[in-house]
């Protein structure tokens, strides 16, 4: 084995807080040779991020502290270097890659001000036309499309994914030493994952970078890892090769996490056959333009007749671009173009696709949080369309949406009690205030969530605990339609099993029909009755999940596959 680059020995990071003392990391080795990649998985409030922040020191001072330990980076001790000497490693020497980009980017400067800003801060000798040059390369690298044009963009003009390649981008930008990534390629499609995966590599192999790599996809880290390291309540618990720890994994809990992973679930827990609801053959089986949902009374399940509970004809969601000194239309972005499907009732329809293909401006178009350009959205056979707020609102508890990035969509002023309160209040569900706490708190005991957290704040819960806390507020209300919009994407593996059974539970309890958007093949495989793959705004292929996904007609659908990781091993 080569010299590390960085080793870790013994480190230990405490975090007080209102007189408490939370041992995050405790007494935690491993090292990263050069030119490897190392991984840390485990779940959230393990101590994997805690462990990288620390390795790069941004904790805050007067809250962490380091009682025992060394970090040692090219043989330099971490924990005993001046802030001075901290600033010319920090970006140039060690870059970091954070889970929720929306959050790290600055929001009042535009991504491309933001990455050469980075690179002339650390090569202050750069041109504005160099570190141009350099910015583009790397937003073309992590495959933003049309860089130059998102090059001005500002962070809330990027879908979740085209963030998370920013942040990519600018991490990269600098050709760092050692690249601390966590959680990087959670909110990307599987063909961006795949393409940046390759980036990550192919830059190990040119430059000899090293990896901290902080992930709770198992297929990632069958691809990328040469060592794994597993946390559980800041200890490192199992280390070892990649191949040994997976294919042999000796603590339980490792043995827990991988028992978790879709592919391992025990398919169909909520005890209803996944039947075929779409016709698996003939003309609109797939994507030929028209809908594949013919009628509501095509849809069966378990040979029972499953009524189209949503219906969509013809919609067309487009977004004018405007040039030119008076601003006017010269052409559109067709985001949603010409989609015709059915959502029979009780049924889990899964719409996967890349980033910026239309899945998500689909979603909020159901709901009405997005005005169609033309056609026909009918709940239970009432047209949706063109109805006012005022209209809508008795319509609203009906239908209901688990947003993608929970740090954002919470508001962070607001208690959670009054976060899932206030939808019950505004729709006069519950007698009193009392009556409306009760069903909240029984909603986060379905999330497995402690009661004493309706008195907590979004700042201080994990990510995955965050989305959770997200998805009872869209359940709160007793819906019978629900968007869930990439919600498994920041959980680990062990509480998305959770979540995933949970979401089968309640569907099979309450006919709950959910249309699920994610780019997780596995989730897709394990969870949905059918399966939608969307591509520049249009349905190109649809019917039974077991179907799509075993037996993909277009071209598209098998990129799409090819590039799911998988836990195997050459």
């Amino acid at each position: 084995m080569s010299q590390p680059l960085l080793e870790v020995r013994n480190l230990r990071t405490y975090l007080n807080s209102g007189g408490r003392t939370v041992k995050a990391v405790d007494d935690v080795s491993f090292s990263i040779p050069k030119g490897e990649t190392f991984c840390l998985v485990g779940e959230s409030g393990s101590g994997k991020s805690i462990s990288a922040l620390s390795v790069i020191r941004l904790l805050p001072q007067g809250i962490a502290s380091h009682p025992g330990g060394e970090i040692l980076f090219n043989g330099q001790d971490i924990l005993k270097l001046p802030e001075d000497a901290l600033r010319g490693i920090r970006g140039s020497q060690i870059a970091m890659i954070f889970q929720e980009p929306m959050t790290s980017l600055n929001p009042v400067f535009s991504v491309g001000e933001q990455i050469t800003e980075a690179l002339q801060l650390h090569h202050p000798t750069m041109s504005d036309e160099e570190a141009l040059d350099r910015a583009l390369l790397a937003l073309e690298q992590v495959q933003i499309p049309k860089a130059r044009e998102r090059f001005r963009d500002y962070p809330h003009q990027l879908s979740g994914g085209q963030r998370q390649r920013v942040m990519i981008a600018m991490a990269l930008a600098c050709e760092p030493d050692l690249l601390i990534a966590d959680e990087p390629t959670t909110a990307l499609d599987v063909t961006v994952q795949a393409e940046i995966l390759r980036l990550l590599r192919q830059l190990q192999d040119d430059t000899g970078m090293s990896t901290l790599f902080i992930t709770h996809d198992f297929g990632v880290v069958a691809q990328m890892a040469q060592q794994v390291g597993v946390m559980q309540q800041g200890k490192l618990v199992e280390v070892g090769s990649t191949a040994q720890v997976l294919r042999h994994p000796q603590h339980a809990y490792t043995q827990q996490l991988l028992a978790a992973v879709p592919e391992n679930l025990v398919r169909n827990p909520g005890g209803r056959n996944p039947s075929p609801a779409l016709p698996l053959s003939g003309k609109g089986a797939r994507g030929d333009g028209t809908s594949s949902y013919s009628s509501p009374d095509k849809g069966r399940l378990g040979g029972v007749s499953s009524p189209a509970l949503l219906s969509i004809r013809n919609l067309n969601v487009w977004f004018p671009i405007k040039k030119g000194l008076l601003r006017r239309t010269v052409d559109h972005v067709r985001a949603v173009d010409d989609v015709s499907l059915d959502i029979p009732k009780g049924q889990i329809v899964a719409l996967v696709g890349e980033s910026g293909c239309g899945k998500t401006t689909l979603g909020r178009a159901v709901l009405q949080l997005e005005k169609p350009t033309s056609g026909s959205i009918q709940l239970h056979g009432q047209e949706l369309t063109g109805l006012s707020a005022r209209e809508l609102r008795p319509l609203r508890p009906k239908m209901q949406i688990a947003f993608q990035d929970p740090q954002s969509s919470l508001n962070p002023r607001l208690l959670v009690e009054t976060t899932l309160t206030e939808p019950l209040k505004a729709h006069g569900i519950g007698v009193n205030q009392e009556e409306r706490i009760e069903r909240a708190a029984q909603i986060l005991d379905d999330m497995q969530l402690p009661r004493d957290a309706l008195w907590r704040y979004p700042h201080e819960f994990s990510g995955g605990q965050r989305q959770r806390i997200g998805l009872a507020r869209a359940l709160v209300l007793n819906p019978e339609f629900i968007v869930c919009d990439e919600i498994t994407s920041a959980l680990d593996v062990s509480v998305q099993a959770e979540i995933l059974q949970l979401l089968l539970k309640i569907r099979d309890e309450h006919n709950l029909t959910l249309l699920f958007i994610t780019h997780n093949i596995g989730v897709v495989e394990y969870l949905s009755d059918q399966t939608m793959v969307m591509y520049k705004g249009k349905i190109v292929e649809r019917g039974a999940t077991a179907e799509v996904c075993g037996n993909p007609q277009e071209d598209y659908t098998q990129k799409l596959l090819s590039a799911v990781p998988r836990l195997l091993f050459n």
